[in-house]
């Protein structure tokens, strides 16, 4: 029998307007502590963001995403964030802010998979 992970997830949020606070899911962080596994993945729908906001500033948009991503990932030119331990990671990327790019708060599950549970919640959440 396949053990089951314990991982926490968490919705990333596009809020072009902050003051209005209407928002676009546009991604998904996924954690497992014990397996020191972080998953993020995104999309920029553009044609939903212009929606909310036409004039919205989209490739900045995909580039505070494309951070996330690296942070998450640990990356070299992530920054001094990507250099802390998974966990900590997580935590940064999924603290409160007041910015265009927020998450919901961490959601708890168990899986088998977590890359299959990465993808499934992505195209729940998100496609």
């Amino acid at each position: 029998m396949q053990e089951k992970h314990l991982y926490e997830y968490a919705v990333i949020r596009v809020v072009p307007r902050v003051e209005r606070e209407e928002f676009i899911n546009a991604g998904i962080v996924v954690f497992c502590k014990r397996k020191r596994f972080i998953r993020v993945l995104f999309t920029v729908d553009e044609a939903k963001i212009t929606m909310l906001t036409p004039d919205a500033d989209i490739d900045q948009i995909r580039r505070n995403l494309e951070s996330f991503q690296k942070i998450g990932e640990g990356a070299i030119d992530g920054g001094p964030i990507a250099r802390l331990e998974v966990p900590e990671r997580f935590r940064w990327l999924t603290a409160v802010r007041s910015s265009v790019i927020q998450t919901s708060r961490p959601h708890p599950g168990l899986c088998d998979d977590l890359e299959f549970r990465a993808q499934k919640l992505y195209e729940d959440y998100v496609l």
